[in-house]
C-alpha cells in the first residue's frame, strides 16, 4: 500500500514511521527543515523510539513538501494536521484538515482519507456532506507526546469510524485497521468499528476523562496544601483502590500540552444545549488550580499588595508541560506566569530549548547557575535534580517525581 501522511508532528511522524515498516509512505510537511531532517533519518521531534527507528530500521519513508505529488499516488491519505481551538468561535480550527481534503479531492478521487487530527463531534459527516467525497473516515489516536511511536507500537485499542452502509468504504476502513495492527508489536489489539461521529466522541470523551483525573488530584493537593496535610499519603491511600489505580495521579500546575486544554473546551462547546455539570467544571477547575499555584508562589516569594515588590524575581525552570518533552504549547506553567505577571513581579525563564533571549516578554537566562542566583523563588512544574542545591527556593507540586 502507498500512504501519504499530511503533517509530521508527533501524530503524523509516528504513524509514518509505523506504516513505513511494511508500506511505502510519503510524509508531507510545509516546513523544508523538517522534511530535510526526516530524509536524513533524523527526527524533528523528541521521541526516543522514532529516533531509533529512523536510524536503525529499513523504512520505506520519504518526506516531501510536494503534497499534490504525494496525494496523487496514495491509496490512503492520513490527515494529521493541527486543529487548534478558537476560543472566540468555541470550535476547533479545522481549516488545515479541510485544505488537505480539498486538495486530495482534486488530485486523487480514489484515495481513502483518514482523519487523525482531533475534530469536533459530527465534523466528518458534515465534511462528507459539504464536499461530496464519501471516501473519508475518522480514526482517533491515543498517544502520549514523547512516546508516540511506543504507543502506536503497543496501542490500547484501534478505533476506526466509517459509514457502515458504504460497503466498499467499510472494507477499506477494515484494511486500514489491519495495516495499523500489522505494524504494531502488540498482538490481539482490541479493534472497534463504529460510525465516524461516535469515533470523534470517543476521542474527546477520553481526553476529557484524563483531564478530569488530573484536575481531581490537583484539587486534592490544593486541599492538602491549605489544610496542612501530607498529600502524598492521601493520594497513595486513595490510589491503592484498584478501581482508582496508582497512576496518572501526580499533582501538577494544571493539565496542559497540545491536547487536553483544547479537547476539553471543544467537548464543553459540543455540550451546548445538553445538561452538564462535570464537563464545564473540568475546564474551570484547571483555571482555579493555576490561580492557586500563582498565589502560593507569590506568598513564598514574600509578595504583598501595597508594598514595594520590585526586588522580587520569580524564576521559571522549564516551560515544558512534563518531563522528557520539548513541547511547551499551552503548558500550565504559562498560565501561572500570566497570573504572576499581572501583579507586576518580574519573571525570568530558564529553558534550554530556547535560543532566543526573550520569550513573549520574559527574559531568558541561558546559564543555569546565573538563573539560580537571580531568582528569589524558582517554580518547576516537574522536579529536576539540577535544582537540588537551591531546593529551598523551589516551588513544585511534583510530589512523586515522575510523569
Amino acid at each position: 500500500m502507498i500512504f501519504a501522511v499530511a503533517g509530521t508532528g508527533y501524530v503524523g511522524l509516528s504513524l509514518s514511521v509505523l506504516l513505513s515498516q511494511k508500506n511505502k509512505v510519503f510524509a508531507v510537511d510545509i516546513i523544508p527543515e523538517k522534511v530535510k531532517l526526516i530524509n536524513e533519518r533524523k527526527s524533528p521531534i523528541r521521541d526516543e523510539e522514532i529516533e531509533r527507528f529512523l536510524s536503525e530500521k529499513n523504512l520505506d519513508l520519504t518526506a516531501t513538501t510536494n503534497a499534490e505529488e504525494a496525494y496523487r499516488v496514495a491509496d490512503f491519505v492520513v490527515v494529521a494536521t493541527p486543529t487548534n481551538y478558537d476560543s472566540e468561535k468555541n470550535f476547533f480550527d479545522t481549516s488545515a484538515v479541510e485544505n488537505v481534503v480539498e486538495l486530495v479531492g482534486k488530485c486523487n478521487k480514489n484515495a481513502v482519507i483518514v482523519i487523525k487530527s482531533t475534530i469536533p463531534v459530527g465534523f466528518t459527516a458534515s465534511l462528507i456532506k459539504k464536499t461530496g467525497n464519501k471516501n473519508i473516515i475518522f480514526s482517533p489516536e491515543f498517544l502520549r507526546e514523547g512516546k508516540a511511536l511506543a504507543d502506536n507500537l503497543n496501542p490500547s485499542r484501534i478505533i476506526v469510524g466509517a459509514d457502515k452502509s458504504n460497503t466498499e468504504l467499510f472494507k477499506k476502513a477494515q484494511k486500514f485497521a489491519e495495516l495499523l495492527a500489522d505494524g504494531a508489536e502488540k498482538k490481539d489489539i482490541p479493534t472497534l468499528f463504529m460510525n465516524s461521529t461516535e469515533a470523534e466522541a470517543v476521542k474527546l470523551f477520553s481526553n476529557t476523562y484524563l483531564a478530569m483525573r488530573v484536575a481531581y488530584f490537583n484539587e486534592l493537593d490544593t486541599y492538602c496544601e491549605l489544610k496542612g496535610l501530607k498529600a502524598e499519603d492521601i493520594i497513595s491511600g486513595v490510589s491503592y483502590d484498584p478501581r482508582i489505580g496508582d497512576f496518572y495521579n501526580n499533582p501538577s500546575f494544571g493539565y496542559g500540552g497540545y491536547c487536553l486544554p483544547k479537547d476539553t473546551k471543544q467537548l464543553r462547546a459540543n455540550f451546548n444545549g445538553v445538561p452538564n455539570d462535570i464537563v464545564k467544571a473540568i475546564v474551570e477547575s484547571n483555571r482555579t488550580r493555576k490561580t492557586f499555584i500563582a498565589n502560593e508562589v507569590l506568598k513564598k516569594a514574600g509578595y504583598a499588595e501595597g508594598k514595594d515588590n520590585n526586588n522580587i524575581v520569580i524564576g521559571v525552570y522549564r516551560l515544558t508541560m512534563k518531563a522528557n518533552s520539548d513541547n511547551f504549547r499551552a503548558s500550565a506553567i504559562q498560565g501561572v506566569m500570566k497570573r504572576i505577571e499581572n501583579t507586576g513581579v518580574k519573571i525570568v525563564i530558564f529553558e534550554p530549548t530556547l535560543k532566543e533571549d526573550i520569550f513573549i516578554d520574559y527574559p531568558v537566562i541561558h546559564d543555569l547557575q546565573s538563573f539560580k542566583k537571580t531568582c528569589n523563588v524558582i517554580i518547576a512544574n516537574r522536579y529536576d535534580s539540577a535544582l537540588e542545591d537551591v531546593i529551598d527556593k523551589v516551588y513544585t507540586r511534583d510530589l512523586f517525581k515522575r510523569d
